[in-house]
């Protein structure tokens, strides 16, 4: 490990609050651990107050409430309160499911800036397919009531191959729910998607067809929605800079209290990731092993080493590195300048005979026991 100088760290800005695990979805692309389970404990309302006080303190203004859901938490509001009396820029990132019109005002009498829903699908079978639950129809039903109460509509909906030949009609179901936002988010493979990923990662041919289906119809409503539609990894031949550099921005907190430089990076070896119980926000930013473990360049191995554009995507994602490679210092295979970028081919490839074995395996979804009761 080789940290930067600590006189070039600069303060985080970018608050992840993953209150929970806890989900009523099972979708089989999520972000959380595959071993969540393993981590029932969350923190108290206290413990959360204390952490969004500390990151605030330290320069963070922008707040994202996640999970899991975050909406089986009883204290969202009282902690969208506090990040209010705080003046952060707080963001509800939820699969909408267990949303009604009263909880949108109390979250909004509450402070809470900004709402994003996700949705699986432009139909009901497929949508409620991918969720594990029966959500479409109440999903559609929150997309209306954030729109009607005063907030931006901004739809999530994450693209792979089971649902990537509806992007004409999601596009269309967006722009019927009177979408301001719309975030077309590619598949980026960790978690439960790298454990699915062969039936999951849409071939070259699809994911080209979709993305011009995208830009036409970025045209078409140009001045009335907004569309971002998210590149996969997998095709392109530069990695994206892991959290806009590795500790530099965005800070994670898990359920319980694990700090963590991004959200996967609970599947590096030896970062000795600290908990909020047991040291503050500023000791974890500057002090911790964690934190400083891939700051500055360092810890780069050739060809980053020597690579001009290793201040621009700083080697790419060590999550990435690790999952396919092995070794979390390689640079990102992802990268086409990488030694190991075979793995990416070989994964499409892998991918693609998937795709025509008409005896392929289903899909494995989250499974969750967890509590699906609403504040």
């Amino acid at each position: 490990m080789a940290g930067s100088n600590k006189a070039n760290i600069t303060p985080p800005r970018w608050l992840l609050a993953e209150l929970t695990y806890s989900c009523p979805l099972q979708c089989p692309y999520c972000s959380n651990p595959l071993d969540y389970a393993k981590y029932p404990s969350e923190l108290s309302t206290e413990d959360w107050k204390r952490v969004l006080s500390q990151a605030r303190k330290m320069g963070a203004v922008q707040l994202g409430f996640s999970g899991g859901e975050p909406l089986t938490r009883q204290d969202l509001p009282e902690l969208v309160k506090h990040a209010r009396e705080l003046s952060y820029y707080s963001n509800l990132i939820t699969s909408g499911y267990g949303l009604d019109e009263e909880k949108i005002i109390r979250l909004k009498n509450a402070g809470l800036d900004h709402i994003q829903v996700s949705i699986q699908a432009s139909t009901q079978e497929l949508n409620d397919h991918l969720a594990g639950t029966e959500s479409f129809q109440h999903k559609k039903q929150v997309a209306h009531l954030v729109k009607k109460h005063g907030y931006p509509m901004v739809l999530c909906v994450v693209i792979h191959r089971e649902n990537i030949h509806q992007i004409q009609q999601i596009l269309e179901m967006a722009e019927g729910l009177g979408a301001d936002y719309l975030e077309l988010a590619n598949t980026q493979y960790y978690g439960w998607a790298h454990l699915n990923r062969d039936l999951l990662l849409p071939t070259k041919e699809q994911f080209l067809e979709a993305e011009k289906i995208a830009q036409a119809f970025k045209e078409k409503v140009a001045g009335k929605m907004k569309i971002y539609y998210v590149i996969p990894d997998f095709y392109e031949d530069r990695p994206k800079a892991c959290m806009n550099g590795w500790g530099t921005t965005f800070l994670t907190i898990a359920p319980d209290g694990t700090a963590l430089p991004c959200h996967s990076a609970r599947e590096l070896p030896g970062l000795d990731c600290p908990n909020v119980k047991d040291y503050s926000i500023e000791e974890i930013w500057n002090e911790s092993k964690a934190f400083n473990f891939f700051r500055g360049d360092d810890w780069m191995k050739e060809p980053c080493r020597s690579c001009d554009e290793k201040h621009k995507d700083y080697g790419g994602c060590h999550c990435q590195a690790y999952l396919l490679t092995g070794d979390m210092y390689n640079a990102d295979p992802v990268c086409s300048k990488s030694p190991e970028h075979h793995v990416i081919e070989e994964a499409i490839q892998a991918a693609k005979q998937v795709a025509n074995d008409p005896n392929e395996a289903p899909l494995i979804f989250r499974n969750t026991k967890a509590s699906k009761k609403f504040f």
